[in-house]
């Protein structure tokens, strides 16, 4: 469901509603007759709806995390807050960049559309940006031929989906200014090539049994999820296009199951 267009289409509808009702239905009506209810509700929910449509398109929009695919950086019910402008100003509906702000930074989480079917929102964090080439073997990070650094910090335990118990080692790492925790499981391969599509630039990639290296496009971002070895990212699925990004992920407002995390940001 694309909320951005519904909340848009109601925008527009109440808007035209209360500008014939400014310019043209009261004096029809008379000062002394009473609004209909098509006009008295579209009146009251258009500054509403106004202030909401520009806060969600120009400022902050939340999020609710569906998967485990970012643990241990956010937990699943996590709600968040994206910022809209970081990377620039995009007309909203259309996700159109009018003005440039910031370009996204290697290690910033991001939320963007996913390529395969636009009107799905994901989150991941920016693993290397245009121009990078990046290298995942052994499950160990290397960016430009330079090796990501990390930290051991102890193991992880949750319960994924369908109530397998998952046992990983967690690590510190640290890429561009941000230091994180991600997840990796020792038995699970780097990669599952079998699970890997043909994306565009697919052809920058190169892939093994013990992990792949890719070449990141002009205008294109590579990302993945801190929880390396259950998350569908760029691995399998390819780059993400500038055009694709929809902001970045900076704080945790709410989680009905531990209150604790209200206003931590991200990192």
């Amino acid at each position: 469901m694309n909320f951005a267009l519904i909340l848009f289409l109601l925008l527009v509808v109440t808007g035209v509603v209360w500008l014939l009702d400014h310019y043209w239905l009261k004096r029809w009506r008379g000062a002394d007759r009473p609004e209909p209810w098509w006009v008295e509700y579209p009146k009251s929910f258009f500054p509403v709806i106004l202030v909401v449509f520009l806060l969600r398109s120009f400022l902050v929009e939340p999020f609710k995390i569906p998967s485990g695919s970012m643990l241990p950086t956010l937990l699943v019910g996590d709600f968040i807050l994206v910022n809209k402008f970081t990377y620039g100003i995009r007309l909203p509906v259309i996700n159109l960049k009018i003005a440039d702000v910031n370009e996204p930074r290697r290690g910033e989480v991001m939320v963007f559309r996913y390529p395969e079917n636009p009107s799905l929102d994901y989150i991941k964090r920016v693993i290397a940006v245009p121009g990078d080439q990046v290298t995942y073997r052994g499950k160990r990070l290397w960016i430009n031929d330079r090796e990501v650094r990390l930290v051991p910090d102890g193991e992880y335990n949750y319960v994924e989906s369908g109530l397998s118990f998952v046992s990983a080692q967690r690590l510190r790492e640290t890429l561009g200014d941000h230091e994180h925790s991600i997840l990796v499981q020792p038995d699970v391969p780097a990669v599952h090539v079998s699970g890997v599509r043909l994306f565009p630039f697919r052809d920058n990639c190169a892939y093994n049994d013990n992990g792949f290296s890719c070449k990141v496009p002009e205008g294109h971002y590579f990302l993945m999820g801190d929880n390396r070895d259950s998350s569908s990212d760029s691995r399998y699925w390819g780059f993400v296009p500038e055009r694709n990004i929809v902001g970045k992920a900076f704080m945790i407002w709410w989680n009905f199951d531990d209150l604790k995390r209200i206003g931590q940001f991200i990192n």
